[in-house]
């Protein structure tokens, strides 16, 4: 089955624990997420995608007009693209029945926003690191029983406090449980955060 990302895959220890679909910022690839993963889940798979769009020659996974201006009819077509992919891998990787949760920071965590937005079918929860999300569907899918952990940076200059905020209104609306993780710093993570990340992933 040819798969239509570049990509990287790595096995987990055991088929009781979940697959990290790790989607990066932009100007990272297929490699970035890889340590951050191992970190957050010791033995989870990981499975990490090199989004196709290019700006100025940096890795995204959806087109922008400008910072925090996105292209939201690429945006949605990207979206759809992404869920395609993970549904394929899980066939030719052979993890049916594995919980999926994705793991985005900045650009990658807007995609996971709208992964669970738009085609949570295959989703098991996730987690946003630097998320916001542009467009919703008119009509809000069922994410009961979907855990998702939001951190956000009070002073972010990409993403205001009212739009973190509106997804986490958003993502709850739709039946989601979401934890949000309020720091005091901007876009860049903090190790404590990824510690909380990595304790609420492993209690899931």
């Amino acid at each position: 089955m040819q798969l239509d990302f570049i990509h990287r895959f790595v096995h987990g220890e055991s088929s009781s624990n979940p697959v990290l679909l790790l989607l990066h910022g932009t100007g990272g690839d297929e490699n970035d997420m890889l340590d951050l993963g191992r970190s957050l889940y010791p033995g989870a798979a990981l499975l990490s995608p090199r989004g196709k769009v290019l700006e100025d020659g940096n890795p995204r996974f959806f087109r922008r007009y400008s910072e925090g201006v996105f292209d939201e009819e690429d945006l949605i077509f990207r979206t759809h693209e992404m869920a395609d992919f993970v549904s394929k891998a899980v066939e030719h990787y052979r993890l049916g029945g594995r919980r999926i949760l994705p793991v985005g920071f900045s650009n990658g965590a807007n995609l996971a926003a709208h992964l669970l937005l738009w085609r949570p079918e295959m989703l098991s929860g996730g987690v946003l690191l630097r998320a916001l999300v542009a467009r919703q569907p008119e009509t809000l899918p069922n994410l009961s029983g979907k855990p998702v952990f939001l951190a956000v940076g009070r002073n972010d200059p990409f993403i205001p406090e009212d739009r973190a905020e509106h997804l986490a209104q958003t993502l709850g609306e739709a039946g989601a449980e979401v934890t949000v993780r309020w720091t005091p710093g901007g876009h860049q993570l903090t190790a404590s955060e990824l510690d909380e990340a990595g304790d609420w992933l492993r209690a899931l």
